[in-house]
C-alpha cells in the first residue's frame, strides 16, 4: 500500500487574514455562534462520511489516465490479474477502511446490486495486499489487488465489486471481469400480461454475457393498430442468469377492443426473442349501466303486460278475491247454505 498526501491550497495573504479578522472582530456574538455550530456540524459530516474509494488512475487491462468509473479485467482460466483501488480520506483525522469483494446481482427491476452473504463467484477470487487500511488525513491510499481465475471457470462475464467499509458507511466500486473463452448472448421473453394501463413481461439472461436489452411493442387489435413503439434501450444491465421482471406503460389503451400485443427485445451479440399475448379490453362502467338500464326495461314491461291481462280477463287477482269474500259475508246474512 502506498500513501500520497492530498495537495494543501495554497496559504493566504497577510492582508487577507487581516481583513478576515477585522470583519470577524465586528460580528455580534449571536452570528459567532451560530457559525461556530455549523462549523462544528461540517466538521462532523467530513470526518464520518467525506472518505471515498474508485479505481486507480492507471492499472488493470485497460486502464484509462483520466480516471475510470469502474474496473476492467481480463484473463483465461487459472490467471492472476491485477488492479490497484485508491481509498481517499480527506479529513481531518485518519480514517481505517476495510476492503472486501462481493458477487454482483440484479435486484428484481433490473438494477445493480451485491449479492448477500459469503462470495462464491468474483468476489471470492479477490485478494487485497491489505484488507484494512489505515489513511491518514488529506491522504490517499493505493491499495493492490489480485484476481485469482480459478482453472475451472466458466467464460464470459463475471461481475463483481471492491467493497469499502468505514465509519458505518458502505462504498463499492464494480468489477468488469471477463473469463477469456467463448461467449453466447441469448435471452428470452416471459410472462407477457397487458392489463391496467401497463403490459408486464420478464427478460432472462440465458446466456454468459452481460446484456443490455433494446424493447420495440406493438399491438394490433380488430379496429387496426393501437400501439406502436420502435426499439429503445432500456436503463439496466442484465447479469447471466438473472430474471428481471419489468412494466412498459401504456395509458392510452383502447376503451373497447381485442388485441395482440407483441413485444420484441434485442442485445448486442445476436440476442433476440419475441413474445405475444392477447388482451381484451371492456369498458365494464358503460356494460354495467346498460345492463341496470336493461334490467329496469324488463321490469317495467313485466307490470304492464300484467296490467293489460287483468284489464281484459275482469278484475285483478286481489280485487277478484276481495269480492268473492263480500258475496260470502252476503249469503251468510241470509241464513242460506252453499
Amino acid at each position: 500500500m502506498t500513501c500520497t498526501k492530498i495537495q494543501e491550497p495554497p496559504m493566504p495573504s497577510l492582508l487577507s487574514v487581516a481583513r478576515a479578522l477585522t470583519a470577524a472582530v465586528a460580528v455580534a456574538i449571536v452570528p459567532l455562534l451560530v457559525t461556530g455550530a455549523a462549523s462544528a456540524t461540517s466538521a462532523h459530516a467530513d470526518d464520518t462520511g467525506a472518505w471515498s474509494v474508485a479505481p486507480s488512475a492507471g492499472g488493470g487491462t485497460r486502464p484509462a489516465k483520466d480516471g475510470r468509473p469502474y474496473f476492467y479485467v481480463e484473463g483465461t482460466p487459472g490467471s492472476v490479474l491485477e488492479d490497484t483501488v485508491t481509498v481517499t480520506n480527506p479529513g481531518s483525522k485518519p480514517r481505517t477502511v476495510e476492503l472486501s469483494g462481493a458477487d454482483a446481482d440484479n435486484t428484481r427491476g433490473g438494477a445493480f446490486s451485491l449479492e448477500r452473504g459469503r462470495p462464491k463467484d468474483t468476489g471470492s477470487w479477490i485478494t487485497f495486499a491489505e484488507r484494512k487500511v489505515k489513511v491518514p488525513p488529506r491522504t490517499r491510499a493505493e491499495v493492490p489487488f489480485s484476481v485469482s481465475v480459478p482453472e475451472g471457470a466458466v467464460p464470459g462475464d463475471h461481475p463483481g465489486a471492491v467493497v469499502a467499509r468505514a465509519g458505518g458507511r458502505d462504498a463499492a466500486v464494480r468489477v468488469h471481469l471477463r473469463v477469456s473463452g467463448p461467449t453466447l448472448s441469448a435471452l428470452t421473453v416471459e410472462q407477457v400480461k397487458a392489463e391496467g394501463g401497463r403490459i408486464a413481461y420478464d427478460i432472462v439472461n440465458r446466456g454468459n454475457t452481460v446484456l443490455t436489452p433494446r424493447l420495440a411493442v406493438h399491438a394490433d387489435g380488430v379496429l387496426g393498430t393501437s400501439l406502436d413503439r420502435g426499439p429503445r434501450t432500456l436503463p439496466i444491465e442484465i447479469l447471466p442468469g438473472r430474471r428481471v421482471s419489468l412494466t412498459e406503460p401504456w395509458t392510452d389503451a383502447p376503451a373497447l377492443d381485442s388485441v395482440k400485443v407483441e413485444l420484441t427485445v434485442t442485445a448486442s451479440g445476436g440476442a433476440r426473442d419475441t413474445a405475444t399475448a392477447s388482451a381484451r379490453f371492456v369498458p365494464w362502467g358503460a356494460v354495467a349501466g346498460v345492463g341496470v338500464g336493461l334490467l329496469g326495461l324488463a321490469a317495467a314491461g313485466f307490470w304492464f303486460a300484467r296490467r293489460r291481462r287483468g284489464m281484459a280477463g275482469g278484475p285483478p287477482p286481489d280485487e277478484a278475491e276481495q269480492g268473492s269474500a263480500e258475496r260470502e259475508l252476503a249469503i251468510a246474512g241470509t241464513g242460506e247454505t252453499l
